[in-house]
């Protein structure tokens, strides 16, 4: 599964199309973009967005309803922290909640100090957590998870089912993941949407996951290429990208080819035509 080194053709169901997002501004992005020390303040735990943050997610709703792009998504994953979360279900979440529907909201109100009202899941596209999508773990407090408890309370409608811990059991004090290892743990990620059913699927993470993995991802692609795809996001940015399956992990049959030649035999003369010339 890669881009290759320059163009093919591929069998459409060998294909997904993803939208890739890097979350809204966040509390730890005003300093932290100034100083990089800064992202080692405790008191960006897990940081959520700013109100600068929230209006960068309102445009990027916008975009998505004016362009029809929300019609065409079938499930949105998030990366597990507040941030990410926000951002996913401020730009593909439903409009109008109201508390006298049965129905969880997507996100209650003021969640991560917010000042929001509450999201409704209706009319949207499904948002599950990923943990593989997180940002390089280790040492930066803001890229702390909170337990998936307080997560679920927070976010009611979002579906937590794909994370094994309840407390965060992957982000080290003392030790910085490698861009080696967030790197693999980005590809890793990309074969798991083969996993999915659904074809066209956005991703809210991080910029540090989205720059090593495309980096990765992109190494035997043209120059031109890579380096289109490996520039750093702006926070709240969409980038849409095909990525292709050439290894054929993907089973399942085309729901557009047609076979043809119904009912089946040959149509002579034509088919002894037909093969005497692919022979040639």
């Amino acid at each position: 599964m890669d881009c290759g080194a320059g163009p093919g053709l591929f069998p459409l169901h060998r294909c997904k199309t993803i939208h890739l997002v890097r979350h809204a501004q966040g509390i730890h992005n005003v300093e932290g973009d100034k100083n990089y020390k800064a992202y080692m303040n405790p008191d960006y735990f897990d940081a959520h967005l700013t109100p600068l943050g929230w209006h960068q997610v309102d445009n990027l709703r916008k975009h998505v309803r004016a362009s029809g792009l929300i019609n065409r998504i079938d499930l949105v994953v998030a990366s597990p922290l507040l941030r990410t979360l926000q951002t996913a279900v401020g730009v593909f979440g439903g409009e109008g909640y109201t508390d006298k529907t049965d129905v969880l909201p997507l996100m209650v109100a003021n969640a991560g100090n917010s000042s929001r009202a509450a999201i409704s899941s209706l009319n949207c596209p499904p948002i599950v957590a990923v943990e593989l999508c997180r940002e390089h773990l280790g040492v930066h407090p803001c890229d702390k998870r909170r337990s998936v408890s307080e997560y679920q309370f927070l976010f009611p409608a979002v579906d937590f089912s794909q994370i094994d811990s309840d407390e965060d059991t992957w982000w080290k004090a003392n030790v910085r993941e490698t861009k080696e290892e967030l790197a693999a743990r980005g590809l890793k990620f990309l074969n798991w949407l083969w996993t999915r059913k659904e074809k066209e699927i956005a991703i809210v993470t991080h910029s540090g996951f989205l720059f090593h993995t495309l980096i990765a991802f992109g190494s035997d692609c043209h120059p031109l290429v890579k380096k289109e795809i490996s520039k750093h996001f702006a926070n709240c940015e969409l980038r849409s990208m095909i990525i292709v399956d050439r290894s054929m992990i993907g089973s399942e049959a085309s729901t557009t080819n047609y076979p043809g030649k119904i009912p089946s035999g040959l149509d002579l003369p034509s088919d002894v035509t037909a093969d005497a010339n692919s022979e040639k």
